[in-house]
């Protein structure tokens, strides 16, 4: 697929989103410092070969610009000349687009989340038992129990992805970077920013209930 083809009202729907999502999430306090990262993919997919709109690095989440988003590719690199830099996270999302086909990833730091991450981190993965909120991954079963993956958090982003590529577990649409964040995605901006929402509310209420149980 030629970034060239897509038409401009495919670009600015996708940037409209990613500004919406932004502000929220802001407002919320998710990206403290300039910390996370959004993206929103566009045009068609294919493993190799897709092409995604993403926040810059650096920039102050909780303003708007016209420096905010830039477009890469498959490879994390921009689509069209500018002189705005990908967020250092980028090959993260390349990966998982790559291994998911999803429409958008969201990826934020939070206190609840950074706990939680390292309160578990031997066990390399998040338990969640029998919580109502389970429900928005599109599991339905009674009890449900399921296991949040956790990867290293490298400060050389590429030694990250393989383990992403190891421990992603399709049928959770999200992975921890330990002491870092959560990145969950949807098959849309919609999607995504439903299951960002749930992840975070089960990191808080394990959280606390392993404060309750520990005692």
């Amino acid at each position: 697929m030629s970034f060239a083809s897509l038409s401009l009202e495919t670009k600015q729907r996708a940037l409209a989103e990613l500004t919406g999502v932004k502000r929220l999430f802001a407002d919320r306090g998710w990206f403290p410092g300039t910390s996370g990262n959004l993206s929103v993919r566009v045009g068609d997919f294919a493993p190799d070969d897709f092409h995604f709109a993403i926040t810059a690095s650096g920039k102050d989440k909780s303003l708007s610009t016209p420096e905010d988003f830039l477009f890469v590719d498959r490879e994390g690199k921009p689509s069209e000349t500018t002189g705005l830099k990908p967020s250092a996270e980028t090959l993260i999302h390349c990966e998982i687009y790559r291994q998911t086909g999803c429409g958008a990833i969201f990826h934020v730091h939070t206190v609840f989340n950074n706990l939680v991450s390292e309160l578990f981190w031997e066990r390399k993965s998040i338990p969640v038992d029998g919580v109502e909120l389970i429900k928005a991954f599109n599991i339905w079963d009674e009890e449900a129990h399921i296991e949040i993956p956790i990867v290293s958090n490298f400060a050389h982003i590429p030694s990250i992805v393989p383990e992403v590529t190891e421990r992603l577990d399709k049928r959770i649409p999200g992975i921890m970077l330990r002491k870092h964040g959560i990145y969950a995605w949807g098959v849309n901006a919609f999607e995504a920013k439903r299951h960002l929402e749930a992840f975070e509310f089960l990191f808080e209420y394990v959280y606390r209930w392993e404060l309750l149980h520990r005692r």
